[in-house]
């Protein structure tokens, strides 16, 4: 993915596009640190996230993953923003939220991650380094206006 032809745009978070969302990103804290996932297989992070199944709304499927890949039981969820991704012409919508973790099991689907880390910081081998960084640094941005 070449960061000259991919062009991210946020929305209000309540902004719903024709074509759906059908993708659900959280950046989340757990004990003041950020929450980073590894997928099996891979070598590096991303933040928790996966696509919105049918019948299930983005918050949803948010909370799901968030449960699913990272342990979350109980966790306060705010909704971000709505983003949109465009590549090649080709314009996908997401929801971006932020979860403030307060207790965690051991995460469920050992199937699909291998591992999660906690983080002062986003890692620097990155799943999608075009892409996360601008969602992680909208993430931050939003908490920075929550604690002022």
């Amino acid at each position: 993915m070449n960061l000259s032809r991919v062009r991210i745009v946020f929305h209000e978070p309540d902004y719903m596009p024709e074509e759906g969302i059908t993708y659900s990103v959280i950046g989340c804290r757990y004990r003041g640190r950020w929450v980073f996932v590894r997928h099996r297989g891979k070598h590096t992070w991303e933040m928790p996230a996966g696509h919105v199944e049918e019948g299930e709304t983005p918050e949803e499927a948010a909370c799901r993953e968030l449960a699913e890949e990272t342990g979350a039981v109980l966790f306060d969820l705010h909704c971000v923003a709505t983003y949109s991704v465009e590549e090649q012409g080709v314009t996908g919508y997401g929801r971006l939220y932020f979860a403030e973790i307060k207790k965690m099991e051991n995460f469920s689907d050992r199937e699909e991650i291998e591992e999660v880390v906690f983080s002062d910081d986003m890692p620097s081998a990155l799943t999608y380094p075009v892409i996360q960084p601008v969602l992680f640094g909208q993430v931050v941005r939003y908490t920075q206006k929550l604690s002022s």
